[in-house]
């Protein structure tokens, strides 16, 4: 299964870093901030070309632009902004530390991030996250959770899963009937034989397992794991299955979810639209009209205001 994965943000055709840096020192000099102008500059070109805006801002006026963002701005809105301007596995590190630090954890916000990562791109993180914080992420998650679940997501974070694409439909079936051996119609779990095989697997040779495991039990993997396991565990495998299935229709569900109900789950919808934007924000968007008959953009609108709205919603664009 192909996944046409488009964004909603690309390169600006016609971008100048030092022209952006200028009009963005400009927008917060004197009595007032000028967020339209900010909002413009930023979601109008990709995290690469803001980084180019970054450096040319400190070259040119010895300030950080980060630091005149944060004192010039506030709320949600600084969040917004501050997540567009740092790069992708630099923020999501801070998602990550944010999640783990102070009275409880974050679970939620764990699975979201770590769960639909290839091996590629979770080695990019767990160097970034030890450059940053001065400690392994493996060890800090170890501190944090426990039981099987905190065994998954050691698992997921050194980095054993196989490289994108690749598959063994001979293995397939042997992991398949590992699966069903270690759960179905028996009394108790061998949550041990899960953990190996859907933190070592590619995404590709999941999706020949879940096939293999229907054909032979009859069931869907999504169905044996909500008979078989609960809590934070069951939400961690639930992520990865509806990942190698559709990340866009993940994606989709986590944002539904963040508006649902009574409040709105900002971090979470704020930590999506932006990691999201340069990869498949675009199909996250016709994913999520597919399955709730509404648009995200109309909903962002209706659990959103001010600039803070406006922000979201040039990130998420019109079309």
């Amino acid at each position: 299964m192909d996944y046409e994965a488009e964004p909603t943000i690309v390169d600006a055709p016609a971008f100048n870093a030092a022209e952006s840096a200028q009009a963005l020192r400009s927008a917060m000099r004197g009595l007032g901030t000028d967020e339209d102008t900010i909002i413009n500059i930023l979601t109008g070109c990709s995290n690469r070309q803001r980084q180019e805006i970054e450096a040319a801002f400190e070259r040119e006026f010895s300030r950080s632009l980060i630091d005149d963002l944060k004192s010039e701005l506030g709320g949600n809105f600084e969040d917004v902004i501050l997540a567009l301007v740092r790069p992708p596995y630099e923020f999501l590190c801070r998602q990550l530390n944010k999640a783990m630090e102070g009275m409880g954890t974050d679970d939620s916000a764990l699975v979201e991030i770590l769960c639909p990562l290839t091996s590629d791109e979770m080695k990019v993180l767990v160097a970034q996250y030890e450059d940053l914080f001065g400690r392994p992420l493996a060890e800090h998650l170890c501190s944090e959770t426990s039981g099987h679940f905190r065994r998954l997501l050691t698992l997921i974070v050194t980095g054993v899963r196989d490289p994108a694409g690749t598959v063994d439909p001979a293995l397939a079936a042997e992991q398949a009937a590992s699966l069903y051996d270690a759960g179905a119609e028996k009394l108790g779990t061998d949550e041990e034989v899960f953990n190996r095989i859907f933190s070592h697997c590619s995404f590709a040779q999941l999706r020949l397992v879940f096939d293999e495991y229907k054909a032979l039990s009859g069931k869907t993997i999504e169905q044996a794991l909500k008979s078989e396991m609960d809590g934070d565990l069951l939400d961690g495998f639930l992520a990865i299955v509806e990942c190698v299935q559709s990340p866009a229709a993940f994606f989709a569900g986590r944002l539904h979810k963040a508006m649902d109900g009574a409040g709105t789950d900002d971090p979470t919808l704020i930590r999506i639209i932006v990691c999201r934007s340069e990869i498949d924000l675009q199909t996250i968007k016709n994913e999520y009209e597919r399955i709730y008959d509404r648009t995200l953009l109309n909903d962002i609108k209706g659990e959103t205001s001010g600039d803070y709205k406006s922000a979201l919603c040039a990130i998420i664009g019109d079309a």
